[in-house]
């Protein structure tokens, strides 16, 4: 007896920034010589830095030189190879998290075992892969990022307002000369951030510098903190557009920051304001450097923490990301984002319990949450208890009803849960927000545990028209096709699964029974011992040639074949049975009674393997058994349809 299994895979998109030079300046010298043998210095340390790999410190310097002099041609055309270096390396790390599964994937990876098809293995060879859709999943990466910008907007206008409260206590003591000044300053200041607000950056550039013309003498406090304002807004500016104004936002926004640090390097906002320059830039190491000071100058404050933990994640410094995500949940314990990051960051340190605990923390803060009650949902599907995921992808669900992701992932414990047709209900639904491949993979895959063939074969050839080079898609619309009757379609898709994927071996398998029940053994052979050399100890594979070299009268091949299967499914009776019956036609007698007994012994009801018993015995001269064989039978099964021919053995016994 062959076995198909089908698996239900979940994908998530993976989002890679590109790598943009900044950071790092270096001292020059009225010199020329010595400007010039540290031109040739930084040079010959940005190439060693370029190949090495190291391209984010590579690009600091080349900016830096180029800052200097723009007309730098070997600095600029150093710097080219660098970013195309970069955007190779990083493409290809987009290449290698595409080929795996990700962690959902995993995790639902044995409850998606549940979903059996007869005859078929369960997909393991198979890497879900999947690439650009009718819609991107980024986009609903997209929107969670967004949700979570929204929600730290909101912390930094609550920690502006406290400022602002300190601001107007430290105005009222000063003298009213002084007062006077500052006010005019602070007057500037906000007609500069409405100019900055509406993307005039001229204007804001022309109205903050005239802000800079009234700063107070000797309050280099003032001074620093009007600038650390003003990078402030400039950052909000190159956000919110595109382009050369937004280009000129943030060289602006760097070099207010860098400003207010000169005035006063005690303020940590420059300090906060750099750091997310960088880690936006992707000059991780460079971001950590200043949120760490950040939050060495303000440690009470929680947003300077939390964007220290966002670095250290990126960097992958796991253990120091979670400290800093502690102390902001610790700072701030109604800051749903703090505990959702470090429920991310402690499933990167593979403690699923602690993940779990702060995913609750997260929801206790903003009980709709639907993000959290989704990362729940994921654990505790890991963890097998159904129920509780079922409820909390629920929950998720019915937070964001345009969450196509949660729909997904929660129709895959639906169906491993057996409850095909809620899934089927559900995999609607997400097609109806996204009409992904992945999406029609999984609905094609339901469709076809339900019995629904037919209906299965739109979902799956959908799923190959949008990503036709994954070989499992290829496979799955050879399946539907086999389930509703086009045995030619399955050929052809198999085949072409076998073809994308060379390690592919349920196509092969399938494939070669195709063959063989058509009566192309050889064929059928090709296929099936190229699924042999990938995976000798595959059940499926070892039983279907057992079945290929009978038909060839290969009985030594088919008793070896069988055997092996045999030995990995022990009480598969219908592999024993024809293991006996090879052994007959090996002319292994001994071997062969051995097999139908043991048979018996498992299946009492197997009525064939009575009869073959006793003609076998029959042939080796044991009359006495053959006897018993056939009398057991039809006194056992007194309708059998050849009793009147045992009834004809036994007389003549």
């Amino acid at each position: 007896m062959d076995t198909r299994k089908k698996v239900l895979v979940i994908a998530a998109a993976v989002l890679l920034a590109l790598f943009v030079g900044g950071g790092i300046f270096l001292a020059t010298n009225a010199s020329a010589t010595k400007a010039e043998r540290t031109r040739a210095n930084v040079l010959a340390l940005a190439k060693d830095y370029l190949e090495r790999g190291s391209y984010d410190r590579a690009l600091d310097l080349l900016d830096k030189l180029l800052i200097d002099n723009a007309g730098d041609g070997e600095a600029r055309d150093l710097r080219d190879k660098v970013s195309k270096a970069q955007s190779g390396a990083a493409q290809e790390q987009k290449q290698q998290a595409a080929s795996g599964e990700n962690a959902l994937a995993k995790s639902l990876d044995k409850l998606g075992q549940k979903l059996d098809k007869p005859l078929v293995v369960a997909p393991g060879s198979a890497s879900v892969q999947p690439g650009k859709a009718a819609i991107d999943p980024a986009v609903e990466a997209a929107k969670q990022k967004k949700a979570e910008e929204e929600a730290q907007k909101k912390a930094e206008a609550a920690a502006e307002a406290e400022r602002k409260k300190a601001e107007a206590e430290e105005l009222a003591r000063k003298g009213k000369a002084l007062q006077e000044q500052m006010r005019a300053v602070n007057e500037l200041m906000a007609k500069g951030r409405t100019a900055a607000e509406k993307g005039d950056i001229s204007q804001a550039e022309n109205t903050f510098a005239q802000a800079k013309d009234k700063f107070p003498e000797g309050e280099d406090k003032f001074a620093g903190q009007k600038l650390a304002e003003m990078a402030d807004s400039y950052y909000d500016a190159s956000k919110k557009d595109a382009g050369a104004a937004a280009d000129q936002a943030l060289k602006d926004a760097i070099q207010s920051a860098r400003d207010a640090k000169k005035r006063d390097s005690g303020n940590a906002s420059p300090f906060y304001t750099l750091g997310k320059i960088n880690a936006d830039l992707a000059q991780t190491e460079n971001a950590i450097t200043e949120l760490k000071e950040a939050t060495r100058l303000d440690p009470k404050n929680y947003l300077y923490a939390y964007e220290l933990g966002k670095a250290y994640f990126k960097a992958r410094r796991y253990e120091e990301a979670r400290q800093s995500f502690e102390a902001a949940s610790t700072l701030n314990p109604k800051f749903e984002l703090a505990f959702l990051n470090l429920g991310v960051t402690w499933k990167a340190l593979a403690n699923p319990v602690k993940a779990y605990d702060a995913f609750r923390k997260a929801v206790s803060a903003k009980p709709d949450y639907g993000r959290a009650w989704q990362e729940m949902g994921k654990l505790e599907a890991a963890k097998g208890d159904q129920k509780s995921a079922l409820a909390s992808y629920a929950k998720a669900i019915q937070l964001e009803p345009q969450n196509a992701l949660a729909m997904r992932e929660l129709a895959v414990i639906q169906a491993s849960a057996g409850q095909y047709k809620d899934a089927e209900d559900l995999f609607t639904r997400a097609l109806g927000v996204s009409d992904d491949a992945l999406t029609n993979y999984n609905m094609a895959t339901v469709k076809l545990k339900l019995g629904k063939g037919g209906e299965a074969v739109k979902y799956a050839e959908r799923a190959v028209a949008l990503q036709g080079n994954v070989a499992i898609y290829q496979y799955t619309m050879g399946l539907a096709y086999e389930g509703s009757g086009n045995s030619d379609g399955a050929v052809v898709a198999y085949a072409q699964a076998a073809k994308l994927d060379p390690r592919y071996v349920e196509p092969r398998v399938n494939l070669g029974r195709l063959y063989l029940d058509s009566g192309f053994s050889d064929k059928a052979l090709g296929y099936l011992e190229d699924a042999y050399r990938i995976d000798p100890k595959s059940f499926e594979v070892n039983n279907n040639l057992g079945n290929a070299y009978s038909k060839k009268s290969l009985f030594e091949k088919s008793v070896f074949h069988y055997s092996a299967a045999l030995a990995l499914a022990p009480s598969n009776t219908t592999v024993r049975l024809n293991l006996a019956r090879a052994y007959v036609s090996a002319d292994q007698r001994d071997s062969a009674k051995g097999a139908y007994v043991d048979l018996l012994k498992l299946t009492p009801q197997a009525w064939d393997a009575y009869y073959e018993l006793g003609k076998l015995e029959l042939a080796m001269g044991d009359q006495a058994g053959a006897k018993t064989s056939f009398q057991g039978l039809i006194t056992k099964n007194p309708t059998y349809a050849k009793r009147a021919e045992i009834e004809k053995i036994l007389a003549g016994l």
